[in-house]
């Protein structure tokens, strides 16, 4: 009976050991390939930190013609600083929500970035992000001096849209309301016409009263990545470990390396 009971007790263990390795294989391979991805990400940070400081020490230069923007490339000329003159047509501003930029450290709280189209001297026309207003500032009476009309200098840096995300809310045009940084979805909606695929973000003029209040980009990303990397690898290293460890234990008591707990003796009778 004993002889049995362990036999049985073995085979348990032998497939409470293989039962649990597939789960612990596909839970280290799920750790390595984040720790991976975050090293991917590292590089990536760091070639964009690289990028933004480059553009954005670097004077500005004349926006490139209209006939040009087409055959425009995000990855070769976005965050490039530009100057041109244009008109701006306030009354068809479009107000885009937002909150805190790590690229903007200067706006702070709920709000919203005025997107305005800006027609070039040969009509051409683009959308300029004049800046920042805060929750409460949505009506343009309540701002009536940033209202600039006539052409203006502007000085910016190029800019390509926002991605949509699961999570991104509609816009709303009827109340002139985007979650997104899309010119040409405004366009669109205000019947604008053709615009140019990217946007600008102004650094230059500071309208009157301040507001929208533009300002320049300031490289401050976060770049978290390593350590990020160090702890996805370390929990793979533990998982590791902590299997090893518990299956060699297992595997000990398979083989009957270790005594068997004692039995109680019964009690002897007096004669």
């Amino acid at each position: 009976m004993n002889a049995q009971a362990g036999l049985e007790a073995g085979a348990q263990r032998r497939r409470s050991w293989l039962g649990l390795l597939t789960p612990a294989v596909i839970a280290f391979a799920i750790l390595i390939a984040l720790g991976t991805w975050q090293i991917k990400r590292k590089a990536w940070k760091e070639g964009l930190i690289a990028l933004l400081t480059e553009r954005q020490a670097a004077p500005p230069i004349a926006l490139p013609p209209p006939a040009t923007w087409p055959s425009l490339d995000q990855a070769s000329d976005e965050y490039r600083r530009v100057k041109f003159s244009a008109a701006f047509d306030n009354a068809d501003e479009a107000l885009v929500y937002g909150a805190a930029s790590s690229f903007r450290p200067d706006v702070s709280g709920p709000g919203y970035w005025v997107f305005t189209p800006a027609r070039l001297a040969d009509g051409s026309l683009l959308m300029v992000n004049r800046g920042f207003i805060p929750e409460g500032r949505q009506d343009p009476k309540s701002r009536p001096d940033g209202q600039i009309s006539g052409t203006t200098e502007i000085i910016g840096v190029m800019r390509w849209p926002d991605g949509q995300h699961w999570f991104t809310p509609n816009e709303d045009a009827a109340h002139n309301l985007w979650f997104s940084r899309d010119p040409q979805s405004i366009a669109a909606a205000k019947r604008l016409g053709p615009v140019a695929p990217f946007y600008i973000e102004q650094e230059t003029p500071v309208p009157p009263g301040g507001l929208p209040q533009p300002g320049k980009i300031v490289v401050q990303l976060p770049n978290n990545h390593l350590q990020y990397a160090v702890t996805w690898f370390g929990l793979a290293i533990v998982l590791v470990v902590v299997f090893v460890t518990w299956s060699f234990n297992s595997r000990r008591r398979e083989h009957g390396h270790e005594s068997p707990p004692a039995q109680p003796q019964s009690p002897s009778r007096s004669l």
